[in-house]
């Protein structure tokens, strides 16, 4: 059996088919979940664990939510591939796994294994390159993509670095032979992109960038947790792009694969996150680890996943301030994650209490409301807590440290990683939860750029994730409706988003 719901697994029904299933008898597969709600300890996130949701938390889901599907296989195929950038040497590193030798060694034999890489750049082919197979793991090979060794310039100006403005990919075709009969053969693509923090900023590409999200839960009325069609998937990047967003934190879910596909084709960067369980214990910090692993395997090869999230605001680590068990818990998975990927930074415990973490990611919801003078104060403090670093560290957001015990800041890039929560609906639904409210579209346009125009006057800041990017049930803090309508004119939130800081230098990746 499986454990977990979050990514999926395979399952070889060869043995399970009846003798006559070549000469097309028909064949029944079935598969059986078992998703006791009343299990803390299973990592659901923000699935409300009763039977109505509330508040911040969510109708359930159970059951198989995302694609099913059968395929043919040989009996020696392609099983995982494992693609690594590296723009600095102009170099792609290929690593490969193949599925089915051990159980199917006679299957070729005698004969010799051996894989075809073929590498296109916009219909140009830049590589190709055949390599015998010794093994069922294939060691990683360095495949210049760029040009050849002699490489010395980054290749900026070529275009061939992937951005948000410049989703540009290269093409990959493997085949695999046994002696010189093609045997399995898949197409796949890859981009050539680098992310790494230095002086307080995160860089794309060895540049300064910007990230400028929207929390994105992934929920639809009908579906819950599955997209209605994979054009839905398409929809939301494009309409968070037309706000003058260039990515979306998936906030405690594991997105559809499909997501991250159109956000690589589109241009959109990702933060992926695990869902947490409600509480800490033996089980459910082994759950978690295990998941987290299915999790990076799975979506190592997106170019437009920049950044890990495996804990968010001590959800599931509640004692993390002072408990040496949870804080090592955070640790491990930290740890864990750099141990198979070395070309992201990881966020540990988004919000608030973080321990080992490569960004200082704080959630504030204290901006106040302009158009309420018995706010004023509170939204003069917002302003000044962007221009006081002392401030914007301070346990003033949630009345609890930026650090826990143990840990302190070591210049890390600080983002606001969850800010805003205005609420405002304008489709005649029930449900008006939010951080502050607004009447109508200009009031709420007002209170947008009293948030957007405070972050980005900061020399301190560098990234934010405006929470959030659709109503979700009974919470109307979205940009969006629930039924993906905008409230506001998009060219208008446009407008409030990309009024950039004259004072620090943007890379053309936010455009």
């Amino acid at each position: 059996p499986h454990t977990g719901g979050h990514v999926g697994f395979s399952v070889d029904v060869t043995d399970a088919l009846t003798a006559d299933w070549a000469e097309g008898a028909k064949q029944t597969v079935t598969v059986f979940c078992s998703d006791p709600s009343r299990d803390e300890a299973i990592p659901r996130g923000k699935q409300i664990w009763t039977d109505e949701s509330q508040g911040i938390w969510y109708t359930r889901t159970s059951g198989i939510w995302q694609s099913v599907w059968l395929e043919p296989v040989a009996p020696v195929h392609i099983a995982y591939t494992k693609l690594t950038p590296d723009i600095d040497r102009g170099m792609i590193g290929l690593e490969l796994e193949l599925g089915g030798r051990n159980r199917f060694a006679g299957a070729y034999e005698g004969q010799s294994l051996s894989y075809e890489a073929e590498i296109h750049f916009k219909g140009e082919l830049v590589a190709r390159e055949r390599v015998a197979i010794t093994d069922s793991q294939i060691n990683r090979r360095d495949i210049y993509v760029f040009g050849d060794s002699s490489f010395t310039q980054l290749p900026h100006g070529s275009g061939r670095c992937w951005s948000p403005h410049n989703p540009v990919l290269f093409d990959l075709k493997l085949r695999l032979f046994a002696d010189d009969e093609e045997i399995d053969a898949i197409d796949s693509y890859f981009g050539m992109r680098k992310v790494h923090t230095e002086n307080g900023q995160m860089h794309l590409n060895n540049r300064p960038f910007y990230p400028m999200m929207v929390l994105d839960q992934g929920y639809w009325p009908d579906g819950l947790m599955t997209a209605p069609s994979d054009e839905a998937l398409k929809q939301d990047i494009e309409m968070t792009k037309a706000m003058g967003f260039n990515g979306a934190r998936k906030h405690q879910k594991v997105e559809d694969p499909r997501f991250m596909y159109w956000a690589d084709k589109l241009g959109f960067v990702v933060w992926g996150e695990m869902a947490a369980a409600s509480i800490y214990t033996d089980k459910a910090a082994l759950r978690l680890q295990h998941e987290w692993s299915e999790v990076v395997r799975r979506d190592y090869n997106h170019p437009s996943i920049i950044a890990w999230v495996p804990f968010n605001e001590s959800w599931g680590v509640p004692n993390i301030k002072d408990d040496k068990a949870q804080q090592a818990h955070t640790l491990s998975v930290y740890y864990m994650l750099k141990s198979i990927d070395q070309t992201r930074p990881v966020v540990n415990n988004d919000g608030w209490v973080l321990t080992k973490t490569d960004i200082a990611a704080i959630h504030t919801y204290s901006h106040g409301n302009p158009d309420i003078p018995e706010e004023a104060a509170k939204v003069q403090f917002f302003k000044d807590q962007m221009q006081d670093p002392e401030l914007l560290m301070s346990n003033y957001h949630a009345a609890l440290p930026v650090f826990a015990d143990g840990f302190e800041y070591e210049g890390q890039p600080i983002m606001l990683t969850e800010v805003g929560g205005i609420a405002y609906q304008n489709d005649g639904e029930e449900g008006t939860w939010g951080y502050t409210q607004a009447a109508d579209e200009d009031a709420y346009l007002r209170q947008l750029e009293h948030v957007f125009s405070s972050i980005l006057a900061s020399p301190y800041v560098s990234g934010l994730c405006y929470t959030q990017l659709t109503d979700v049930e009974q919470e109307t803090n979205g940009l969006l409706t629930y039924g993906r309508e905008y409230k506001a004119d998009p060219e208008k939130i446009r407008q409030i988003v990309r009024k950039w800081r004259p004072n620090i230098v943007r890379h053309l990746n936010t455009d």
